[in-house]
C-alpha cells in the first residue's frame, strides 16, 4: 500500500471513530432513527478502514509454495469485504430502522443535540474527504474522478473516496430528516432520512462490490502499460515481433506478463536465452510493476499463429 493510501485510510479511521461515538451519544439523547443509522454507518466505516489496513499488511507477505505469485489479491479481497459490510451492517440496518420508525413513528427529542452533532460530523468528514482527494489527485491525472474509481488497480483510495462522499451525503439526509421531524412534529420524516441513508449505502456497496469483484477475478494491465510492454519487447534486438500478449494484475502494483514472441529461427539455444533475458529487462525497465514475466519463444510464421 503506498503512503497516500495509508494517510487517507488513517484520516478516515480517526474521523469515523470520533463521529460514531458522537452520533451514538446524540441518538441516546434524541432517539432519532437517522442518528442511529448514521451511528451504525460511521461504526461500519471505522471497521472498514481497519480491514483496509489489514489487507495492506497481509498483502506484503512473500510468495510461498501455495501462493507462488504472492498475496497481492489480499487487498482486493478485504476491499470486497468492505463492500459487504457497507451493504449488510450499514445499508440494510438503516433501511430496517427506517421502516420500523415509519410503522411506529417516534418524535425526535432534543433535536438541537442531533443537529449540533451532525454539523460537527460534516466538518470532520469534510476534512477526511479533503485528505483522500489530496492523496488521490496525483494518480487521477487528467481523468475524471469516476474514471479513477472505475480504473484504479489500487482499491484503498477509491473505497475511502466513495465512503467519505457517501458519508457527507448521508449526513445531509440525516440533517434534513431530523430538521423536518423537529419542524413538523412528525417523526416519520426522521424515518425517511434513515431510509435514504440505507439506500445510499446499498448503492455505494454495489459499486464497490462490482469494481472489487472485477479486480479479484483478474484485470489486465492498463492500455498504457500494455502498449509500453509491447514497445519494450519489440525494441529488443533479437525480437522480430510480439505474436500475442496477455497481462493480469496479481496485486495493485504487480503485473503478470505472458507473451509469445517471434525470434529468428537460426538463434542458438544460448543466444535465445540471452535474448529472452534482455527482453525481460527492457519490459521491467519500461513497466516496473511487471514483476512476473513469461516469454514463449517462437518463429515468425505469419499473422495466423
Amino acid at each position: 500500500m503506498h503512503e497516500g493510501s495509508a494517510k487517507a485510510i488513517l484520516a478516515a479511521l480517526l474521523a469515523n471513530l470520533g463521529i460514531a461515538v458522537a452520533k451514538f451519544v446524540g441518538y441516546l439523547f434524541t432517539g432519532s432513527a437517522a442518528m442511529l443509522a448514521e451511528s451504525i454507518h460511521s461504526l461500519a466505516d471505522t471497521g472498514n478502514q481497519g480491514l483496509l489496513f489489514l489487507g495492506g499488511r497481509t498483502a506484503r507477505r512473500a510468495p510461498d509454495r501455495e501462493h507462488p505469485f504472492g498475496y497481492g489479491h489480499e487487498r482486493y479481497f478485504w476491499a470486497f469485504v468492505v463492500a459487504l459490510v457497507l451493504f449488510s451492517l450499514g445499508g440494510l440496518f438503516s433501511i430496517f430502522e427506517g421502516i420500523e420508525k415509519l410503522v411506529h413513528p417516534v418524535p425526535v427529542e432534543s433535536p438541537g443535540w442531533a443537529i449540533g452533532i451532525l454539523s460537527v460530523a460534516v466538518v470532520l468528514e469534510s476534512a477526511s474527504l479533503r485528505t483522500a482527494v489530496r492523496e488521490a489527485r496525483p494518480y487521477v491525472g487528467n481523468a475524471s474522478w469516476w474514471s479513477f474509481i472505475r480504473r484504479s488497480k489500487s482499491p484503498e483510495l477509491p473505497v475511502v473516496l466513495l465512503e467519505d462522499t457517501g458519508a457527507l451525503i448521508g449526513l445531509a439526509f440525516a440533517l434534513t430528516g431530523v430538521g423536518l421531524a423537529a419542524y413538523t412534529g412528525d417523526g416519520r420524516w426522521d424515518a425517511v432520512g434513515s431510509l435514504a441513508i440505507g439506500v445510499l449505502l446499498v448503492a455505494i456497496a454495489y459499486v464497490l462490490s462490482v469494481e472489487t469483484k472485477s479486480l479479484l477475478i483478474g484485470e489486465a494491465a492498463s492500455p498504457r502499460q500494455v502498449e509500453a510492454i509491447e514497445r519494450a519487447l519489440a525494441s529488443s534486438a533479437d525480437v522480430q515481433r510480439v505474436i500475442h500478449l496477455r497481462t493480469q494484475h496479481v496485486g495493485p502494483d504487480e503485473i503478470l506478463v505472458a507473451a509469445k514472441v517471434a525470434f529468428p529461427a537460426d538463434l542458438t539455444m544460448r543466444r535465445l536465452a540471452v535474448a529472452i533475458d534482455e527482453a525481460e529487462k527492457l519490459v521491467r525497465s519500461a513497466v516496473p510493476a511487471a514483476r512476473w514475466i513469461f516469454l514463449e519463444p517462437d518463429v515468425d510464421r505469419g499473422e495466423g499463429q
